[in-house]
């Protein structure tokens, strides 16, 4: 690949997610970090009617008429291209005949939104080359649309907004249900956070996350015939003890879990500003044992990660991050110890489950990023 031949390169972040797990979509707030792990478009106008989009990792090309942009829904390779520049276009955004090389550091199926960073840098990237200006959060907001109405999804903003918006060596704490924001220095006082690859493919379009969507909307309904709320996160842990015994199985446990989630943000912000990497350690451990035991997110391996990473005396905390069903987790480490700690955790979850797990190295990073090439 010459970059020259080429006119920008735009590149969206994957994330991972400290804490607060599945609560996006249930207006709570939540505490992403852009990452190092990128997906980059590499651009240029081809001053035809298609886009052309091909990449550095797959075979082959794949090319979209401009005017029949809603028609690439079965597309194996390239569905996530077409419905971001779909929901541009409609948007009343002009799109340009274009050539797009995708080139990606983020691992697929690893739970770090690498579809998030797809559909985001191709809207950025789209705009760029047709002399737009745009704004972040906005293109956070059509690829979050995108992957709702094109891919079938039913995701919140979570991912989206911290691949668009990140900021280098910050944390962003999200209001999902207003969006307002505030960076959120990471400053981990002598421990390092270690992201942990379960080499568990997930599949979210499987059912399981729309499925636990639909759960807590089933909740807050029916909450909401006693109380006065707006979403999910609105309610306060006592609140909800109060009226938890109009929920019944399944319905009571998700809607559990996001009350307390949605808590257990507000404190780990706290323990940040603090220092407390052991009151943060703590929380971590908290909310993967609620996403495993009133979610029924984790699985088998997820848990075994997790569950390694903690008996390892420099770990403070481990949970998965990401939607669960496999993907990654997060540990946190105290920083003299990261590689004995990895080894420790890969050969013991090795030997536990048969996969054999990776460690990733990547920072913490900005969001969007454009390069005249």
């Amino acid at each position: 690949m010459n970059e020259k031949d080429y006119e920008y390169a735009v590149s969206a972040a994957g994330r991972i997610n400290i804490i607060g797990e599945h609560i996006d979509y249930c207006g709570g707030k939540v505490l992403p970090a852009a990452l190092s792990l990128k997906n980059t478009v590499y651009i240029r106008p081809n001053g035809t009617d298609r886009i052309n989009i091909s990449w550095t990792t797959l075979p082959g090309t794949v090319s979209l008429d401009i005017d029949g942009l809603e028609s690439y829904k079965g597309l194996k390779y390239g569905s996530y291209q077409a419905g971001s520049a779909f929901v541009w276009q409609r948007a009343g955004h002009n799109i340009i005949g274009c050539d797009m090389l995708y080139d990606c550091s983020i691992p697929f199926g690893s739970g770090l939104s690498s579809s998030a960073a797809i559909e985001v840098s191709t809207i950025a990237a789209l705009a760029t080359i047709a002399g737009e200006n745009f704004e972040k959060v906005d293109v956070a907001l059509k690829a979050q649309q995108a992957e709702r109405e094109y891919i079938g999804v039913n995701c919140g903003i979570m991912d989206q907004y911290a691949s668009a918006c990140g900021k280098e060596n910050s944390a962003i704490l999200l209001d999902c249900k207003t969006l307002e924001s505030q960076y959120i220095p990471i400053e981990l006082n002598g421990y390092s956070l270690v992201i942990t690859d379960s080499k568990k493919p997930h599949s979210l379009v499987s059912g399981k996350y729309n499925e636990r969507r639909a759960e807590t909307e089933e909740a807050l309904k029916i909450l909401q015939r006693h109380v006065k709320i707006d979403c999910l996160a609105d309610m306060p842990p006592a609140q909800f003890e109060k009226y938890c015994r109009v929920l019944e199985g399944s319905v009571r446990d998700r809607a559990r879990h996001v009350i307390y989630e949605c808590e257990r943000v507000r404190l780990a912000v706290a323990a940040m500003k603090a220092g407390d990497m052991e009151g943060l350690g703590d929380l971590l451990n908290r909310s993967h044992q609620s996403l495993s035991k009133l979610y029924d997110v984790t699985g088998r391996e997820l848990d075994a990660l997790a569950g390694a990473a903690r008996e390892h005396p420099a770990c403070a905390g481990s949970r998965m991050t990401g939607a669960g069903f496999g993907g990654c987790t997060i540990s946190l480490v105290k920083t003299g110890d990261v590689e004995d700690f990895k080894n420790y955790v890969l050969k013991r979850y090795e030997r536990e489950t048969g996969y054999a797990a990776e460690c990733y190295d990547a920072d913490i990073s900005e969001g969007i990023c454009v390069k005249k090439l």
